[in-house]
């Protein structure tokens, strides 16, 4: 039984993962909504050592967070900004395989008292075994695509969908024998075919697609939790895992909103040819070519700038560059903004921390919608290491993959300044129309090198 103070104890973690939650939906409250959940969790987590007398395997419990908290630190203090997302769907995975574990633990726990457990426990114990295997597996898939370690372009073989539904059907039909008769074979079969499902659900989505499978495995890894929770009778996971799957249905929604697709198109596009492609080949079309001087003179004689940000920036770390670029600008009397999309960088809010990093005023970054009607007011509009973001086809090629998702409106300016590594398409795998525009000058090389030698050019004049 939980004392009394320890339950008060799980409500103020419990509430403080709310304000948490709250404090991250805001720039200026992110760091401090951070703090309160980290410190939220480890209050939840060293409760049970105080008011618990008979605790087993207390050495292995410790190990284990031993083990998990190196990780995490060097997990947090060595992974690039690149590489966020692919940390987040590791870190999610084994959220969601770390509950299906335990899910199969309890099962073992309660078996022998199945006559007198409530179905709804057993429910929710299936539910956490299928789901977070799901999770499990799709997120190392997602970590794999976005690391390059596999193709990042969906893999689809003969047959697929029946295969798909196929493992589906089975999960449901082993679902209800456990709830009708506990078996630890039965939880163990369930916790493979969730590994499975996990795989063919996330192995034919591609490219651009992929991080909105990651927001959509988080809310599925917080779900698991809860339910988690439920079997465990225990509120703060309840609570917590609540919060997680709440947010991240949200999040997917929005993500695949801004995609212009919906999220059973991201999911199963792949199986009619309308998923996000992936990797493509470099194009060989002409473009015309400008040198930092030539893009120097364009900005340093224009009154209204955009930049565009986008993944290339934060590969080559040329944010504190870029800043000082337009704080030239600025100071010259030009009105500069930075235009952001909502899946800028990969994910949302990726770009908003980089840029914050590089002590960007954060009244200078415009969400799409809110900018969107400037561009063509725009004397020149720069793209650093964007590209699908502001690519046409979204909006006139109805065959595209990423058509009908909404973009930044960058066509629309009188000069577009496009620097690019190379001719390589995005990671949607299509060609950019607006390289071709013959309004666009492209400044080929590394992003940081390239904005060196910009700014430098722009100081010169």
């Amino acid at each position: 039984m939980i004392p009394v103070w320890a339950q008060l104890a799980y409500l103020l973690c419990a509430v403080g993962f709310i304000l948490a939650l709250k404090g991250l939906s805001g720039p200026r409250t992110a760091r401090t909504g951070n703090l309160v959940g980290a410190a939220s969790a480890v209050v939840a987590c060293a409760l049970p050592f105080l008011y618990l007398d008979d605790m087993d395997n207390v050495v292995l419990i410790l190990a284990a967070i031993a083990i998990g908290t190196v990780g995490g630190v060097y997990g947090a203090r060595t992974v690039q900004m690149t590489q966020m997302p692919q940390m987040v769907a590791l870190f999610n995975g084994v959220g969601g395989g770390a509950a299906a574990l335990v899910a199969l633990l309890e099962l073992d726990e309660i078996m022998p008292f199945a006559g007198s457990v409530n179905w709804f426990v057993l429910v929710a114990t299936a539910f956490t075994i299928v789901v977070g295997a799901v999770s499990f597996a799709g997120s190392v898939v997602t970590f794999a695509k976005l690391q390059e370690l596999m193709t990042s372009r969906p893999v689809v073989f003969p047959g697929l969908p029946i295969v798909f539904g196929a493992v589906a059907i089975a999960s449901v039909v082993l679902s209800v024998l456990l709830v009708q008769g506990p078996a630890m074979w039965i939880g163990i079969v369930l916790g493979l075919l969730g590994l499975a499902f996990g795989l063919l659900l996330v192995l034919p989505v591609g490219g651009a697609d992929v991080p909105i499978v990651i927001s959509l495995l988080n809310a599925f890894t917080g779900l698991t939790v809860a339910a988690g929770g439920y079997v465990l009778e225990n509120t703060v996971l309840l609570v917590a895992g609540t919060l997680v799957g709440a947010s991240g249905t949200f999040l997917t929604l929005l993500m695949a909103s801004a995609m212009g697709r919906s999220v059973a198109n991201i999911l199963f596009g792949a199986l009619k040819g309308g998923s996000t492609l992936g990797a493509g080949e470099a194009s060989d079309r002409p473009v015309r070519s400008a040198g930092p001087e030539d893009a120097a003179i364009m900005l340093a004689y224009a009154d209204r700038v955009i930049i565009v940000p986008g993944y290339g920036l934060a590969v080559a770390q040329a944010q504190h560059a870029l800043r000082e670029l337009v704080d030239l600008l600025v100071e010259r009397g030009a009105e500069v903004d930075y235009a952001i999309h909502p899946v800028a960088g990969r994910m949302p809010g990726h770009m908003n921390v980089l840029l914050a990093e590089a002590q960007v005023p954060y009244e200078q970054l415009q969400e799409m919608d809110e900018i969107n009607g400037d561009f063509k007011d725009a004397d020149v509009v720069l793209v650093v290491g964007a590209n699908d973001v502001v690519n046409p086809a979204a909006k006139t090629t109805p065959g595209a993959p990423i058509y009908g998702m909404p973009i930044l409106n960058a066509d629309e300016a009188r000069q577009i300044i496009f620097m690019k590594r190379s001719m390589r398409p995005g990671f949607a795998g299509i060609e950019n129309e607006l390289l071709f525009d013959e309004k666009t000058s492209l400044l080929f090389g590394d992003a940081k090198d390239t904005m060196g030698k910009l700014l430098s050019a722009v100081k010169a004049l």
